[in-house]
């Protein structure tokens, strides 16, 4: 193969990919990374065993995490799958090249003192841009209903329907879905609706789709709704100033995740059992997702460890 026929199957590949209504756009920068190692190594068109380029490709960079290796690992993968689907006897990699599948990685958990802080002081901030009605909307949708910071702020005014207590997520990761909220939630969107109403009013602005709006009626980006957020955890000292570790916005999910396993595990409910609720409501593809959130703190698991030590001692007391 070459270069320039590697990268004619991998547009093949993405358009299936998309036909089937996966964004895959990860995927896509990874595809074309490997095009260019090929490129870069062998020429377009210079002929290359398969299974070399995609030995090298892998083994690259020394010292890179090895779910980081094995998930580019899989996105090249499949396009061999593609590809061998008209050439029976095309290259097909074997897992053992990158065989780790799960992230040890365990997301930081913002107790429930911290969601106040991060809380205040959204309600508080009065930016060029930003303002506090707008900000303590989108604290409260991201802890409250764990949706992707993504989701939350491309949500549409016609996706939030308080009249029926619901928020519709849709295109995300493939899918839609449906997200219902409790009252008080939707209380205070309908607060914030009705300061969005105003904001629209003083601006002179049309109705955007938008529902969440910066100062100037203009629709909310992630990327700003994500600065605006690192900063409140850099000041609340919950992130260093510097570098890419410390909390990030996406821990607002990982918390809705855990807070509710525990609320559950607390009222004697069967966590396992409701796995898959909490898996269909935060939009995963199937529960394994989920199960990460299972050891993600110690409250969960001391949690746990007492109830089995009291079933163990009930036994061992029940009369023979």
């Amino acid at each position: 193969m070459t270069a320039a026929t590697l990268e004619r199957d991998a547009q093949e590949f993405l358009r299936f990919k998309r036909a089937m209504g996966i964004a895959y756009r990860r995927a896509e920068f990874v595809l074309h990374g490997f095009v260019c190692f090929v490129a870069q190594h062998w020429g377009r068109h210079g002929a290359v065993s398969l299974q070399e380029a995609v030995l090298r490709w892998t083994t690259r960079t020394a010292g890179r995490k090895a779910v980081t290796v094995a998930n580019e690992f899989g996105v090249v993968r499949q396009l061999c799958l593609f590809r061998r689907r008209r050439d029976p006897g095309g290259y097909v990699p074997e897992h053992a090249i990158a065989p780790v599948k799960e992230s040890v990685f365990l997301p930081c958990i913002f107790t429930h003192e911290q969601v106040r802080q991060l809380l205040a002081a959204a309600t508080a901030h009065e930016g060029r841009s930003m303002w506090g009605g707008m900000l303590r909307a989108l604290v409260l949708v991201l802890y409250c209903t764990g949706l992707r910071l993504g989701e939350a702020v491309r949500l549409h005014a016609a996706d939030v329907d308080l009249a029926q207590g619901m928020l519709i997520v849709r295109h995300s990761k493939g899918r839609s879905r449906i997200v219902p909220v409790r009252a008080d939630l939707a209380q205070e969107l309908q607060c914030y609706a009705r300061l969005r109403q105003q904001l629209l009013q003083s601006t002179g602005c049309a109705e955007p789709p938008a529902f969440f709006l910066r100062r100037d009626g203009s629709a909310l980006t992630v990327h700003s709704a994500s600065d605006v957020l690192r900063r409140f955890l850099c000041e609340l000292g919950m992130k260093p100033p510097r570098g890419r570790i410390g909390a990030r916005p996406y821990e607002f999910r990982h918390t809705f995740a855990v807070h509710r396993l525990t609320a559950w595990a607390q009222q004697g409910v069967d966590v396992h059992a409701r796995l898959p609720w909490l898996s269909a409501y935060l939009g995963h593809q199937n529960v394994l997702g989920t199960e990460v959130y299972l050891k993600a703190t110690p409250e969960l698991l001391e949690l746990a460890s007492r109830r089995f030590k009291a079933h163990v001692h009930g036994r061992r007391r029940q009369p023979r």
